[in-house]
């Protein structure tokens, strides 16, 4: 793993531009197409990941949660974790579809879906416009047997992010419709979350090591900031993600926390000064209090995963 960005000498550089590190993990199960003849008929099941279903050719009966919605060719549904399914041919003639599962850990593509009541997309609508481009290129990937299996990963790999940031973006044109007010607090944590993802990208060094304050630019700055109350800031950021910003920030740290701990080059008081903690014992009690174990085990239980 390369060492924590640091930033150049003074004077050495004449023109920068810092792009978002990117930290979203996407997990694929279960892709596949299936031609099915007339009596095809698939018991009522469920399951802990999105599914997209999108019909090819012919038309499909999906009964979700006990309401049937009927799937013409390039119609589109979206079934969420949880939600009980069944599928059969609709006019009891053949029929193909494609199918993938997936879980994503973006909180801002989570809420979106969340907000989704929508459960079949036409063909021709905005979604499927957006979409269904992505979901060809898929199945043209799967279907290419002169691939060798980790050159067709990676395809299908960037295909699926190329997919999610088209659904995201038609997502994010559905959240327009909104009413006003919904939509300012959408567009409001939309910001503080932007502050809290910065609070993390930036290295944290003191300008004066012995300053006895414990002050960091944290979330009353960012209600500042954006002219809200603290308050207000914690109730609109839970009110569209689910968790307070504190949480959220906490979850970012952590993670980055164990990116740096990975790196067994890199001393746990450096990670600890990078992060923005005043010392090492304070570094040490919040991972553990976070991970359930000390930056110390942490670091081992990496190294001999990775011996193995």
């Amino acid at each position: 793993m390369a060492a924590p960005y640091l930033p150049p000498v003074l004077g050495s550089s004449l023109q920068e531009f810092m792009f978002p590190n990117v930290k979203t993990t996407v997990n694929l199960f279960g892709v596949h197409m299936r031609q099915v003849d007339g009596v095809w008929d698939y018991p009522v099941h469920e399951h802990s990941q999105y599914e997209i279903n999108y019909v090819l050719d012919g038309e499909q009966q999906m009964t979700i949660n006990g309401t049937s919605y009927v799937q013409q060719a390039g119609d589109l549904l979206l079934i969420r974790p949880g939600e009980e399914h069944s599928s059969r041919s609709a006019n009891g003639q053949p029929f193909t579809y494609f199918c993938l599962h997936f879980n994503i850990d973006d909180h801002l593509f989570l809420s979106l879906l969340g907000r989704m009541k929508q459960v079949l997309f036409p063909s021709g609508g905005l979604l499927t416009t957006q979409v269904v481009p992505v979901l060809h290129k898929l199945i043209t990937i799967a279907g290419e047997d002169d691939e060798t299996s980790i050159v067709k990963r990676m395809r299908m790999q960037s295909a699926a992010f190329e997919l999610f940031g088209n659904l995201l973006e038609a997502l994010s044109q559905e959240a327009i419709s909104l009413s006003a007010d919904s939509y300012e607090r959408f567009e409001l944590a939309n910001r503080i979350r932007s502050r809290l993802q910065a609070i993390v990208g930036q290295t944290f060094k003191r300008s004066d090591e012995h300053t006895t304050s414990d002050k960091h630019y944290g979330i009353d700055d960012i209600a500042e900031e954006l002219g809200i109350s603290v308050s207000h800031c914690n109730r609109v950021f839970r009110h569209v993600y689910g968790q307070s910003p504190r949480a959220y920030l906490s979850e970012l740290v952590l993670h980055e926390a164990k990116l740096l701990l990975a790196d067994p080059q890199l001393p746990v008081q450096t990670i600890s000064s990078v992060l923005g903690y005043r010392d090492i014992a304070h570094f040490s009690r919040q991972f553990k209090r976070w991970a359930g174990v000390s930056p110390s085990d942490y670091r081992r239980q990496v190294a001999d995963t990775m011996s193995r």
